[in-house]
């Protein structure tokens, strides 16, 4: 006989727990992909209106979820292995870095869970960070505005901002778990072969 969860999303909050302790965050918020964590963390930090400076050779989807989230994304010759700051803002791109205690203090550090990354769940990332007042925005905001406390229904949800449906699914948490089991103490940063285009030669992005 198949089993009922009660919950089934606290399969997805085991997974979170698990990947702040490994990473030695304080908190993780997972969510439907890396993009969609880029995406929130410039909302949070207010990015809008304001120069956001990243590497010219990055994926696409960087500069698109500053755009998104109404900020100016600048382009410039930086060396990156791993992670990169968008700067000046406390925000990491970590699409390519899943390594133990690889947390940086003070920031939002974003994941990336896709097939060709370190923990290839095959779509998803993760949110880490250390701030209270983060993650409470961050767990509204991927659902919705909803709380995603359990016994709070629909029904019975005092909504009071403007989210996303950018949650993770169980079934991605429960993947991820299971390759987390399996994961290296210490894994080393992804390289990208080959290397990633100059963004700024995309029609999008010429000056």
């Amino acid at each position: 006989m198949p089993v009922t969860l009660h919950n089934p999303y606290r399969i997805v909050q085991m997974f979170e727990e698990e990947v702040a302790y490994y990473t030695g965050a304080t908190y993780a918020i997972a969510v439907s992909s890396c993009t969609d964590a880029l995406l929130m963390a410039c909302a949070y930090e207010n990015v809008k209106n304001k120069e956001v400076i990243i590497p010219k050779r990055t994926y696409i989807s960087v500069p698109q979820s500053i755009s998104h989230a109404g900020g100016i994304p600048v382009f410039e010759d930086i060396e990156w292995k791993g992670i990169y700051q968008l700067k000046p803002f406390p925000i990491y791109d970590s699409a390519k870095r899943f390594t133990s205690n690889m947390y940086i203090k003070g920031t939002h550090m974003c994941l990336s869970f896709h097939l060709k990354k370190p923990l290839c769940i095959g779509k998803g990332g993760m949110i880490i960070t250390d701030s209270k007042d983060a993650y409470d925005w961050f767990i509204k905001a991927r659902y919705e505005g909803r709380c995603f406390d359990e016994g709070v229904t629909y029904q019975n949800d005092e909504i009071d901002m403007t989210g996303w449906n950018m949650y993770m699914t169980p079934e991605q948490a429960a993947r991820g778990l299971w390759l987390l089991q399996h994961y290296p103490v210490h894994a080393e940063d992804q390289t990208e072969v080959p290397d990633y285009r100059d963004i700024t030669t995309f029609p999008l992005y010429k000056n």
